[in-house]
């Protein structure tokens, strides 16, 4: 049985100013496929703040409080939702909210392990995201791209698929040139690729290509996979995933491909 991790963008789940709900449907609906294939999955979503503003239009850059308040009135509300999506296919999900200190104690990282272990014995859906509304500055990822590398690392997933505004990673950007191919392979990366600065696309989003690029390298260096693909047209995801076929989006893996114990 292949463990699978997947990770959900805020530009993916949120559009002017709501909740994407068909998008996140199709999110669902694909995870729904996905166990009936007798894969185990973890979802790592991100969303939460997002999900609050809509519910209360705080400014998430007046100060940390503001978006602390954001994630706390979010994340229920979030997953209310997914619990609702997920339960027209009879399928539970459970939350856990999780931080860079979790993986930083073998002790709490074994907890958490375990946890996941009993819920994927049950085909329960974990729903992961940061715990933004305790956690400090200094004891953040401060994007789930890099908590999503983490999470499939210690969880022992055997792939992390990233579903982003980003469909693939190319040679250029493709928003400044035309003429930009999708790499569709990718085995090593350079140091100026995982230190150039990083442009979100949305208000709501903390990342860019650069955290995917370094959610990949961290995985890569570990033995492990990673998949970038779009978040708004899944097909290329459901093709590499379902049918073994990689028609878009790029795959991020070592020259010498293996497993992983979880363990540094």
């Amino acid at each position: 049985m292949k463990r699978i991790v997947l990770k959900v963008g805020s530009h993916v789940l949120t559009e002017e100013g709501r909740i994407a709900l068909e998008r996140l449907e199709a999110l669902v609906d694909l995870i729904a496929e996905l166990q009936k294939a007798d894969m185990e999955l973890i979802l790592v979503s991100s969303g939460a703040v997002a999900a609050g503003h809509t519910q209360l239009p705080l400014d998430r850059n007046a100060s940390v409080a503001d978006r602390q308040a954001l994630a706390a009135i979010g994340q229920p509300y979030l997953l209310k939702i997914y619990q609702t999506r997920f339960a027209h296919h009879g399928i539970l999900s459970a939350q856990m909210l999780l931080s860079a200190d979790d993986f930083d104690s073998r002790k709490r990282t074994a907890h958490a392990r375990n946890a996941v272990e009993k819920l994927l014995e049950h085909n329960v859906v974990p729903i992961v995201n940061e715990n933004d509304v305790v956690a400090t500055e200094e004891l953040v990822f401060g994007d789930n791209d890099r908590l999503s590398a983490h999470v499939a690392h210690y969880f022992g997933a055997d792939l992390l698929v990233i579903l982003s505004d980003i469909d693939a990673y190319y040679d250029k950007d493709p928003h400044r040139h035309s003429e930009a191919v999708i790499r569709k392979v990718v085995r090593s990366l350079s140091p100026e690729e995982l230190e150039a600065e990083c442009d979100p696309h949305n208000p709501f989003a903390t990342g860019g290509i650069v955290t995917k690029l370094q959610a990949a390298d961290f995985l890569m260096r570990r033995g492990g996979r990673m998949f970038l693909a779009s978040g708004f047209d899944l097909t290329d995801a459901r093709n590499f995933l379902l049918e073994g076929t990689h028609r878009g989006g790029t795959l991020f893996e070592p020259l010498h491909a293996g497993g992983h114990s979880g363990e540094d």
